[in-house]
């Protein structure tokens, strides 16, 4: 566990706690760590909510496929941030998402009742974990509003620019790399991707912005 504490750092369920207690959380809380392919599923929809996932390398998507079978991209997970803990700690009986692998990954898991229930040993940290714990699941809740912010703009047009004005305060420039191809782009926004890459040639050919790949400048 040791060569993950440099990433685990960066978790937000571990700020505030020291390397050295960390080392003793990892074992109180029995995490594991799994390595997993590219477009492997990690988590299943209908599987049992119970594990808290942490990135420790590569990327991993939450994704929500609807009944005709198109897919939602619902967030997209870097290392050191954690996915499935809403569900975890609202002890929902199942999943009603996905979480896939966009990457070659590992992924540490934590079972939420080890961080919800104080063990025997009565360890102090645990009290700081909560703590961080609730206030990532509200950090959560106010993106989750920003995506339906985004998405529930009337025209690709609207969702695209929303968006695209949403990740340049973000990142503090006119001038960013998206981490969605054009399909992940196109899911995310729930838009087709045909309409999607016209409205981004539109934009293009009128001087709003510029783009390349995942690349974009707002003029």
């Amino acid at each position: 566990m040791k060569k993950y504490l440099e990433i685990l750092k960066k978790c937000p369920l571990f700020f505030g706690i020291n390397q050295e207690d960390l080392i003793l959380m990892l074992n109180c809380l029995g995490a594991r760590v799994e390595q997993f392919e590219k477009k492997y599923t990690i988590f299943a929809e209908g599987t049992k909510a119970k594990y808290i996932g942490i990135v420790l390398s590569g990327r991993a998507q939450v994704i929500q496929i609807d009944y005709y079978g198109n897919r939602n991209i619902l967030s997209d997970i870097h290392e050191g941030e954690m996915f499935a803990e809403a569900f975890a700690c609202a002890s929902v009986k199942t999943l009603p998402v996905s979480v896939v692998a966009s990457d070659t990954c590992e992924i540490m898991f934590i079972d939420c009742s080890h961080i919800l229930h104080t063990c025997q040993n009565s360890c102090g940290f645990h009290q700081q974990l909560i703590y961080n714990l609730m206030s990532d699941l509200a950090n959560k809740t106010i993106m989750f509003h920003q995506r339906i912010e985004i998405t529930s703009k009337r025209t690709t047009r609207e969702k695209l620019m929303a968006y695209l004005v949403f990740y340049a305060k973000k990142t503090g420039s006119s001038s960013f790399d998206i981490p969605f191809d054009r399909q992940e782009l196109a899911d995310y926004l729930e838009v087709d991707r045909s309409g999607l890459s016209a409205e981004i040639s539109k934009l293009r050919n009128e001087g709003i912005l510029e783009s390349h790949r995942k690349h974009f400048k707002l003029k």
